[in-house]
């Protein structure tokens, strides 16, 4: 998909309302400071489009990215993120599962973790809860250019062990820095983009 038009179309907080609309969602999720405003940066080669810190947490709303006026991207809140109260990183949970158990276009969950480490406790959490809402994340290790050539079957190993993905489950690995794993997610967006077009003409 070419992208003719970007926009940040609806933020919403801890009690805002979900936006209603005839446009498919796809969501991006992971730990805090796993790399994914960097990731989203890179999939619509913008600079700075989505917001990128050092410091983890910089997303502490739910984003939908108007892409072409035809889908949405929607940049969740990280998980994980240690120097926030207990009692918002909850509200931030409830926040989230609120979008991922009523928002009637959400179709896909891409689930991010980081190559260089085994997915942490949270990241498996996150999963299988994704997994019990009825999807089937496709997973992205991020920062794959941070480790070498020859270790990288090792760790995507480690990954699908710890998450317990079956084996056609996409693992892509993904990196922001020499844009590897672009095409493959862009393959998967716009796979997604056309079957919900043909539902619509076959209904």
């Amino acid at each position: 998909m070419k992208i003719k038009s970007l926009e940040l179309e609806t933020v919403c907080g801890i009690t805002s309302e979900l936006p209603q609309h005839n446009k498919i969602e796809m969501a991006f999720w992971g730990r805090s400071n796993v790399g994914k405003s960097s990731l989203l940066n890179t999939l619509w080669n913008r600079k700075s489009m989505a917001r990128i810190s050092a410091q983890p947490g910089k997303t502490q709303t739910i984003n939908y990215y108007n892409i072409n006026d035809i889908c949405y991207m929607v940049d969740l809140p990280g998980y994980g993120y240690a120097k926030v109260s207990r009692g918002l990183a909850d509200k931030w949970m409830v926040m989230i599962e609120r979008y991922l158990d009523f928002s009637q276009a959400l179709r896909v969950v891409f689930l991010l973790v980081d190559i260089r480490h085994d997915p942490s406790k949270l990241d498996v959490e996150a999963y299988h809860m994704l997994y019990e809402k009825g999807f089937n994340p496709l997973v992205i290790a991020t920062k794959a250019d941070k480790i070498k050539s020859g270790a990288r079957n090792k760790h995507l190993l480690a990954i699908r062990q710890t998450l317990g993905l079956a084996e056609e489950t996409p693992l892509i690995p993904f990196s922001s820095l020499n844009k590897e794993g672009r095409d493959e997610v862009w393959e998967y967006v716009d796979y997604f983009v056309r079957e919900i077009q043909l539902e619509e003409e076959n209904e």
